[in-house]
């Protein structure tokens, strides 16, 4: 029985977005459990769609864990100098308290950037690797969508990413985890390593696994075999302004030779589909225009995603862009969810029920040129914010998310919420008397999350580019420290660089 520190800290990073990740948005209870330390990790995590839940069930019987601390920030803004070192600070505290142990399993994301490093996860796994030592196998299950870095590479033993986009397979990712620790236990670190970088960017929407080219390429992941501890693909996330974000492979191998030759056919097989990464999007007058005509004699609901206010890309969830042309066009049997408006929840919570409320709702927190949406509204539902989750991405969760209101303006309704969630989950939509199943039109903040529930009711499926700070086109982001020679999406323009930019990967 060998002796494992486990513990998290996750957050994915969307540097164009005009605010900070703080402390205290780690230490709330929202869409995913607060911060929690010790003993509270098993109590909070145990039955949970995230990766650690996976590790744990299968580790708990043969090994002793020691939880350190877990928490998820999601997707946002730059993470604090303070929220950092609060939080790694008591991580590694805490696994100095621990030593000796046997073994560090850490489930992460990868893609977080901070105020002072943008590696924020590479930083993380350094200090780590201080504390434990040279010869202590350090495992870690990543998000999809991770960036990965050298330095996160020469610090960890054994990298496993999701392998789905929507993300059902966290829990399955944990117990590859589990797979590839039982090997370091027994063998010890892997002498070999390889990381490759694709040559472009891929946009999120491009990125979804229940289609090919993705659907193939994850196909080809390994864990635990042919010589490998894992050969994982991860798409990378376009937002996060760090010179080595984008699309990877990793491989840990027993031999170097073994983890190149893995790492170098993973990255053939991804580069000859470079221009097969695409994903059909339009305006949000022309989607709400096909989504009118086709739900005039459709028997399910016509999705809208509204993709570039997605939440989980870190998007604010209160641009009211798809909102004003569903209104506009007098769209009917129509549902935008989940709107983030604290104030209007507050407002329509104080009158009640059946009352009329007039408000500017949404439109606070930009981009340039997003507005409020004023108009009155009835408040037709009242809800608390506080309910459990139960679809494929995100079940098993105790959500909060604070007062919540169904809006009516219409033929147009508008869940509100009062801390962001992205549309991922049908329970939300239900806990103010909406049943997604049987509406015209169904408006989903969310960029391929939501796909895993609301696809399989759907007549067809839109995605629209209203504005949020989530840009589908990655060549208008204004990257700073992007490394030079690097396609800003498949078959796009290449970006020049950053001056006095570090050297390419060997």
């Amino acid at each position: 029985m060998a002796r494992i520190a486990i513990g998290g800290f996750h957050h994915e990073t969307n540097c164009f977005v005009d605010s900070r990740t703080d402390f205290a948005y780690f230490a709330s209870h929202r869409d995913r459990p607060p911060l929690v330390y010790g003993d509270d990790v098993v109590q909070w995590l145990t039955g949970t769609t995230f990766a650690i839940a996976g590790f744990m069930s299968d580790m708990n019987a043969r090994h002793d864990l020691v939880p350190l601390l877990w928490t998820s920030g999601g997707a946002g803004a730059m993470v604090t100098r303070d929220a950092f070192e609060r939080i790694v600070g008591s991580l590694v505290g805490r696994l100095s308290e621990a030593m000796p142990v046997d073994a560090v399993y850490l489930d992460l994301h990868g893609a977080m950037v901070t105020e002072d490093f943008e590696d924020g996860e590479g930083e993380l796994l350094r200090r780590v690797r201080a504390v434990v030592g040279p010869h202590t196998p350090v495992a870690v299950s990543l998000d999809y969508h991770s960036n990965v870095t050298p330095q996160m590479v020469d610090f960890s033993d054994a990298m496993i990413a999701y392998r789905t986009y929507p993300h059902v397979d966290r829990v399955e990712t944990g117990q590859f985890a589990a797979k590839a620790m039982e090997v370091l236990l027994s063998r010890g670190r892997p002498s070999g390593r390889a990381l490759r970088k694709a040559p472009f960017l891929i946009p999120l929407n491009g990125q979804c696994t229940l289609v090919e080219p993705s659907k193939g390429v994850v196909e080809l992941s390994r864990v635990a075999e042919e010589g490998l501890v894992n050969l994982s693909y991860l798409a990378g996330f376009p937002p996060s302004d760090l010179h080595w974000c984008g699309p990877s492979v990793v491989a840990h191998a027993w031999t170097q030779a073994d983890a190149e030759r893995a790492a170098d056919e993973m990255l053939r097989a991804i580069v000859a589909e470079e221009a097969n990464f695409a994903e059909v999007m339009v305006s949000p007058d022309e989607g709400v225009a096909r989504a009118i005509e086709v739900s005039r004699t459709a028997k399910r609901p016509v999705v809208l995603a509204d993709t570039q206010d997605n939440p989980g890309c870190g998007g604010t969830a209160d641009a009211t862009g798809l909102l004003k042309a569903l209104v506009s066009a007098d769209a009917q049997g129509a549902v935008v969810g989940f709107l983030c408006d604290a104030e209007a929840a507050k407002a329509a919570h104080a009158a009640g029920e059946g009352a009329k409320i007039q408000i500017a709702l949404g439109g606070r927190s930009g981009p340039a040129g997003v507005t409020p949406f004023e108009a009155t509204f009835t408040v037709t539902k009242l809800g608390d914010g506080k309910f459990n989750s139960d679809g494929a991405v995100s079940g098993g969760r105790k959500i909060d998310v604070g007062p919540m209101a169904l809006l009516t303006l219409g033929g147009v309704s508008v869940v509100v919420t009062s801390k962001r969630l992205q549309a991922y989950d049908q329970a939300g939509f239900r806990h103010v008397g909406i049943e997604p199943s049987k509406q015209k039109i169904l408006a989903l903040k969310s960029t391929c999350h939501y796909r895993a529930e609301f696809e399989p009711i759907a007549q067809e499926v839109i995605v629209v580019l209203a504005p949020g700070y989530y840009l589908a086109d990655p060549t208008l982001y204004p990257f700073k420290k992007l490394r030079a020679g690097v396609r800003l999406k498949p078959l796009g323009p290449t970006f020049s660089g950053p001056p006095n930019a570090p050297a390419r990967l060997p």
